[in-house]
């Protein structure tokens, strides 16, 4: 059940941050900002899956 949790874990972290609605984050400023955040989430997300997966944990 953690390593389901830890799955989510990224997605949610990187969610709140953007929620947050700060003037100043350099990425706001950039062209593909939000796709590189979710790009970022989804690299995490897939590579904790795969890492359990292997050890069998899932």
């Amino acid at each position: 059940m953690s390593s389901r949790a830890a799955i989510l874990f990224a997605p949610t972290l990187v969610g709140t941050i953007y929620g947050m609605n700060f003037e100043t984050m350099p990425e706001l400023q950039w062209t593909a900002g939000y796709l590189f955040a979710i790009l970022l989430m989804a690299v995490v997300c897939v590579s904790l899956y795969v890492i359990f997966k292997k050890r069998d944990w899932l």
